[in-house]
């Protein structure tokens, strides 16, 4: 288990293995791809981010993956990968589970909801640390990790 302070001062926890918290996960974040490029969303205050968010009343994690990649990006995957998952120790703590996905589709909408939509984007995200483009979320070691599992698995097409 990795253990580090994220970008916000909070400590973080980091499994690759499920079940690894006492706390249950009600938050996803998934790392998705399209055609080649990340597929990330534009939230309107935090930035570029992979899409994620919180589970929903009677929905697995996998479904909250799907319905959060689409809503938030219009991206339509099918079947998201458990990579991870990670515990935030806030005000009140969470658990996060991290996915990885290959987008089959992207559908134009009219709305996206917190988010301005899709972006495609296929730079390098060691880059990214003082480029205020990006959500805070995307410079942790959660998300370095989490590309790291992604490529050591040998997911990405």
């Amino acid at each position: 288990m990795e253990q580090f302070i994220d970008e916000n001062g909070k400590r973080v926890e980091l499994s690759f293995q499920k079940g690894q918290f006492q706390q249950e996960s009600c938050h996803v974040l998934v790392i998705c791809r399209y055609n080649g490029k990340w597929l990330l969303t534009r939230h309107k205050k935090r930035g570029l981010e992979f899409p994620g968010g919180k589970r929903e009343k009677g929905e697995t994690l996998g479904e909250a993956a799907i319905r959060e990649t689409f809503e938030e990006t219009g991206g339509v995957i099918k079947e998201p990968l458990f990579i991870g998952e990670y515990k935030v120790f806030d005000h009140t703590p969470f658990v996060k589970t991290i996915f990885f996905a290959e987008a089959e589709e992207m559908i134009q909408k009219d709305d996206y909801l917190e988010t301005e939509g899709s972006v495609l984007w296929d730079g390098d995200f060691t880059q990214i640390h003082e480029d205020p483009s990006f959500s805070f979320i995307m410079k942790d070691r959660v998300v370095e990790s989490a590309l790291k599992r992604v490529r050591e698995l040998d997911l990405m097409t």
